[in-house]
């Protein structure tokens, strides 16, 4: 069993359950889904629950794993299959703190098509970045989609690269961030910008998308800003 980071407070417990309902109060997951923070007292753990429906999360639900995913005081709790794809990506990416991953179908089909993910608008401004995708089959052939093995996971945080968001074909979305508030806006924002996105391209025309340097500067106020949203979710699963 590896050594524990050291203690969290309550509070960062509750936020990262807090996460979890939130994102499933806002339509990013269902019965699926699972969102994580670093810990904040060591870069190599991260706090993530115990297999468990994201509506359902508690604060006792938290788990402390290592960057290779394995619990550091399990209890008997099972965590869940896809760990390795937050751990490989906060080994990958020192700035990330914190990920959520979900199956939303909003994000489905731009994983599936040579259509790109665009930036809709100023709250979905940091997919002007760009929105790689995630194809499973490039590196491991025919699978069951899941990202269950540490290989699995370092070939996704080498696609997702310096991106906040990446699509996983036929599978969903990641979105990660500096904070966990950020992470859980953009999750948030990215699916309402894909449902947006299907709407303008029924219209048809052109889309007058954020373009690169717009979404760079819309997303630095959207990250000084998140609290006000976190605030209100938060108040809504509390």
């Amino acid at each position: 069993m590896p050594e524990s980071g050291g203690p969290v407070d309550r509070a960062i417990l509750e936020d990262v359950a807090a996460a979890s309902r939130i994102l499933a109060d806002q339509g990013v997951f269902d019965a699926a889904g699972h969102v994580s923070m670093r810990h904040p007292g060591h870069a190599e753990r991260f706090l993530m629950s115990r297999s468990l429906a994201p509506q359902s999360v508690q604060a006792d639900d938290i788990m402390e794993f290592d960057l290779d995913c394995n619990a550091v005081d399990a209890r008997g709790r099972n965590g869940f299959i896809e760990r390795y794809l937050h751990g490989e990506i906060y080994r990958a990416r020192p700035d990330v703190m914190a990920v959520a991953h979900s199956h939303s179908a909003a994000t489905i089909a731009f994983g599936l098509t040579s259509v790109p993910m665009r930036a809709m608008y100023h709250n979905a401004a940091f997919l002007a970045a760009g929105v790689p995708v995630f194809d499973i089959r490039e590196k491991f052939g025919t699978t069951d989609i899941v990202i269950s093995s540490a290989a699995k996971g370092a070939a996704l945080a080498q696609v997702l690269a310096d991106k906040p968001v990446a699509l996983l074909r036929a599978h969903g979305m990641v979105a990660v961030g500096p904070s966990l508030p950020v992470a859980v806006f953009r999750a948030i924002f990215t699916v309402a910008s894909a449902n947006i996105q299907h709407q303008a391209l029924a219209l048809g025309g052109t889309i007058a998308v954020l373009d690169a340097e717009e979404g760079r500067i819309a997303d630095v106020v959207n990250v000084q800003t998140v609290g006000r949203s976190w605030d209100l979710w938060k108040q809504r699963v509390s």
